[in-house]
């Protein structure tokens, strides 16, 4: 397949404040066009857009083309998961809200530390084999963020049943201790495991808040190919990528990405080493690696907009000016960074191994007039 896969995980939205308004027209034309030019792997999964993704797939995807004639992967909500009796319950679930009788790729959803045990506990690697057997998966993995130690004892007692693993890879995490992009990458080659990539372009963070002078750099190199370009063919110019998911959430950057990927070329030496002096700029100027995935709001109890806000002290900190709009339409229906109860539940499931409570603390700091002023 080509190297380009449709992420529906940042869908265009008719209320930017609704993750559920999801705008099936533009959503229907993007599809059509992506599947014209040769693109053929669209990603989903069961809690995307407050679990409206898989019905949007339904609407414009299935519903309007042959189900020969696309890839379709979903995921296994393992967060939601106690008892083995909820995996066919979800999977069914899914089955119909995607409106398909199997999925070409079916992943168990972030599997990391907080919930291997309790997967192996609930027979969640037997329930894809026993679907494999039965047809309704066609090739199982599971998408991962966390340790190299954890990946490849995955690998080791379930390489059996796993045929491929969806792993974050960008150019700025590649060497990252903690996200371990190479490391990660390298295990899935040693195992013989194909790799599809997340988060290439790190939630945005690559394009909205990559730094001038990287920018100018990568503009003087292809003054006509984007700053999402270098980082999407980053990853896909690794021999063992599979597929590159993009979150396209507006027509233009899906055609900005069909420009660059309909007739892939991989990245040159030089360009390599352009983007190794990219990388360089960038981690001078970036200071939390939130990609805004939202995993962290789904256990807060305080409901705090945490990547709103930590988006908002990234500009900050980069040179921007500190918005009140921003912060308050961030603070409608959440709490404040102040209101944190420093419970850890957050950093337990952040995929970026994020200090959630120690950032929410700077956070408080650098925008303490506007917590009183729009909590008054």
């Amino acid at each position: 397949m080509k190297k380009l896969g449709f992420g529906t995980m940042r869908l265009p939205l008719l209320d930017s404040n609704d993750k559920k308004s999801i705008d099936f027209d533009q959503v229907s034309r993007m599809t059509d066009i992506f599947l014209e030019k040769g693109f053929t792997y669209f990603d989903t999964a069961y809690p995307y857009h407050d679990q409206a993704s898989e019905i949007a797939v339904r609407e414009c995807l299935v519903k309007r083309h042959p189900r020969d004639s696309f890839l379709l992967a979903d995921k296994m909500p393992i967060i939601r998961v106690r008892k083995p009796e909820d995996y066919p319950m979800y999977f069914e679930e899914q089955l119909q809200k995607c409106g398909v009788d199997y999925f070409d790729y079916y992943l168990l959803h972030n599997i990391g530390v907080d919930r291997y045990d309790r997967t192996k506990a609930t027979g969640g690697f037997e329930f894809l084999a026993e679907q494999k057997k039965k047809g309704t998966i066609r090739k199982a993995g599971f998408s991962f963020h966390d340790r190299p130690e954890l990946l490849e004892d995955v690998l080791k007692n379930y390489g059996d049943i796993i045929d491929f693993v969806q792993l974050q890879i960008n150019y700025l995490d590649w060497d990252s201790p903690v996200v371990a992009s190479g490391r990660n990458y390298e295990l899935c080659v040693q195992y013989g495991k194909p790799v599809v990539v997340m988060e290439p372009i790190k939630g945005g963070t690559l394009v909205k808040r990559l730094p001038q002078e990287a920018a100018d750099l990568f503009r003087s190199e292809a003054p006509d190919f984007s700053p999402a370009s270098w980082a999407i063919r980053f990853a896909a110019s690794l021999p063992n990528v599979m597929v590159v998911l993009s979150g396209m959430s507006e027509m233009d950057q899906m055609l900005d990405n069909i420009s660059y990927m309909e007739d892939f070329k991989p990245l040159t030496d030089h360009e390599k080493e352009v983007v190794a002096e990219a990388k360089g700029i960038m981690e001078r100027a970036i200071e939390i690696p939130c990609t805004a995935c939202g995993y962290c709001m789904e256990q807060c109890p305080m409901n705090i907009n945490i990547p709103a806000y930590f988006d908002l002290y990234n500009q900050f900190c980069t040179g921007g000016t500190k918005s009140g709009q921003y912060y308050e339409r961030s603070r409608i229906g959440h709490g404040a960074a102040k209101d944190c109860l420093h419970c850890g539940l957050c950093e337990e499931i952040c995929p970026q191994h994020i200090e959630i409570r120690s950032f929410l603390e700077k956070f408080t700091n650098a925008f303490a007039d506007f917590e009183e002023r729009y909590s008054s």
